[in-house]
C-alpha cells in the first residue's frame, strides 16, 4: 500500500491531496498486545488530508484491513447500555418510517447484532455482514442472521439472487472505516430497492475540528464526512441526501438518509447542513490548518497537565482504553511513566498493554479497589454514562481529567 501515487491520491476522486497534518508513526487503535509482540508491532504514518474537490477529510494511508478486523477484534458494541438504547431507538425510526409491508432490512458492520436484534425480534426478514468472525459469532447467539464477508457489488448481487432487493440498507460507525467506499456504494446501488432508503451513521467532521477531538482520528476512521462529501459521493451513484439528523453518539455523530433521486422529498434540514458547511468553511483549507494548530495546542497541554501531576507524585490512571486513545497516547508522546496503568472492563483487553504506547491495561477492580488521585477520562463520549456510575471515585477524593474540547481537570 505505500507508492507514493497511490498515497497521494483522494480516495474518492482521485484527485491529488496533500496532508495537512501528521500524527507521526501510529500502531493500530486496537492492536492490544502482550509484552512479546512489541517488537513486531505494526506502525503506519497517520497523515490526513482534506480533499478541495470533492471535499473528503481522508487519511493519506491505511493499514490493511485484514490487520484490523479479523477473529480477535476487540470491540463489541453491546457492552454499552447507552448504545444499546441508541440502537433499539435507531431500529425503531427505520420501522416506523420507512419500511413497506413484507420489508428486507441489511446492515453492514453487524458487529454482535445490538441493531438488527432488533429487528430480528420483530421477526423482520435481515441480513447482518460482519466481517469479524468473534463478534459475528455473538450477533448468531442473538438470533441474528449473518455473513461473514467484506461487501462488494459481488456480495451485493449473490444477496439479491437468494434474499431479493433490501428495502433498507443501514450502517453505523462503519462507513468512515472503509477506504474502498466506491465498491460498497456501488453495492448498495445493486441492492437497494429503487423505492429503498440507506441510512448510516458516522463520527461527524464538524463536531471533530469544533471540539479539536482528533482522537477520532485513528487507523479505522479513513474518512470523516460532512453532509457536503456525503453528497458529492452517493450523487455519482445516482442517489441524494433526503434528510440528516445530528446524534451525540461517539462525541458528536451525523446520520445521513439516502435515497434514489426524485423519489423522496429533501427536507429543510439537508438545505440547512449544507449552507452551515459552507459558512464555517468546511471547504477551505486555512481552517484545516487552523485545527491542526489547536490539536498541537491540545496534546501541548496535556502533556503539561500530567508532567506537572507526576512531579507532585499524584497517582494518574486512565478510564476506559478505547481506540480513540491510541491516538492521544502514541500522538502526545503518553507512556506508563505519565500514566500508571489503564482501566477497562473488556476481558480481551485486560493484561495486555496499549498500542505503541506499551501502558499496562487492568481490570476495572484495579481501579475500584484503590482510588487514583486522577483519571484521564479516554471515553469521553460517554462521559455522562460514566460520571454517574463512578460517584465514589469523587467522593474518595479523586478528580477526572479531561481533553475534549479543553484540557483540564474537573473540579
Amino acid at each position: 500500500m505505500g507508492d507514493d501515487s497511490f498515497m497521494n491520491k483522494c480516495l474518492i476522486c482521485r484527485e491529488e491531496i496533500k496532508p495537512f497534518i501528521s500524527f507521526g508513526k501510529m500502531p493500530l487503535g486496537n492492536g492490544f498486545l502482550l509484552p512479546e509482540q512489541f517488537a513486531e508491532e505494526y506502525y503506519f504514518d497517520m497523515d490526513a488530508a482534506f480533499c478541495s474537490n470533492c471535499k473528503m477529510f481522508q487519511l493519506v494511508q491505511q493499514p490493511d484491513e485484514e490487520q484490523m478486523f479479523h477473529e480477535n477484534y476487540a470491540f463489541f458494541s453491546g457492552s454499552s447500555v447507552f448504545m444499546a438504547k441508541h440502537f433499539q431507538k435507531f431500529a425503531e425510526d427505520v420501522i416506523k418510517n420507512y419500511l413497506p409491508d413484507d420489508p428486507f432490512v441489511v446492515e453492514l458492520g453487524s458487529n454482535d447484532g445490538i441493531m438488527l436484534k432488533n429487528f430480528a425480534d420483530q421477526k423482520i426478514r435481515h441480513l447482518g455482514i460482519e466481517p469479524s468472525r468473534n463478534v459475528a459469532e455473538a450477533a448468531k447467539g442473538k438470533g441474528v442472521e449473518c455473513v461473514t464477508e467484506f461487501f462488494t457489488e459481488s456480495l451485493a448481487e449473490k444477496i439479491v439472487r437468494e434474499k431479493g432487493q433490501a428495502d433498507a440498507f443501514l450502517a453505523a460507525n462503519v462507513m468512515c472505516h472503509i477506504p474502498y467506499l466506491h465498491k460498497v456504494v456501488k453495492g448498495i446501488a445493486t441492492l437497494l430497492k429503487p423505492t429503498g432508503i440507506v441510512m448510516f451513521e458516522d463520527p461527524y467532521l464538524g463536531d471533530v475540528l469544533k471540539k479539536i477531538s482528533y482522537d477520532q482520528i485513528y487507523d479505522e476512521h479513513t474518512f470523516l464526512f460532512s453532509a457536503t462529501s456525503i453528497q458529492y459521493l452517493f450523487g455519482q451513484y445516482g442517489m441524494e441526501l433526503v434528510d440528516i439528523i445530528p446524534q451525540k453518539t461517539h462525541g458528536g455523530s451525523m446520520r445521513y438518509v439516502l435515497s434514489n433521486k426524485g423519489t423522496r422529498d429533501i427536507t429543510e434540514a439537508v438545505t440547512e447542513q449544507l449552507s452551515y458547511e459552507k459558512e464555517n468553511k468546511f471547504d477551505r483549507k486555512d481552517t484545516y490548518d487552523n485545527f491542526k494548530q489547536n490539536c498541537e495546542k491540545s496534546r501541548d497541554k496535556l502533556v503539561e497537565l500530567l508532567k506537572d501531576l507526576n512531579t507532585q507524585g499524584k497517582r494518574v490512571v486512565g478510564y476506559a482504553a478505547t481506540s480513540k486513545s491510541t491516538t492521544i497516547l502514541n500522538y502526545c508522546g503518553i507512556g506508563p511513566e505519565l500514566i500508571e496503568f489503564i482501566s477497562d472492563t473488556t476481558p480481551i483487553k485486560q493484561g495486555k498493554y496499549t498500542p505503541g504506547s506499551h501502558i499496562p491495561v487492568r481490570p476495572y477492580s484495579d481501579f475500584k479497589d484503590n482510588y487514583p488521585d486522577y483519571a484521564v477520562l479516554f471515553a469521553w463520549n460517554h462521559a455522562e454514562e460514566i460520571m454517574a456510575k463512578e460517584q465514589d471515585f469523587l467522593k474518595s477524593g479523586g478528580k477526572w481529567i479531561v481533553f475534549v474540547p479543553d484540557v483540564k481537570i474537573l473540579e
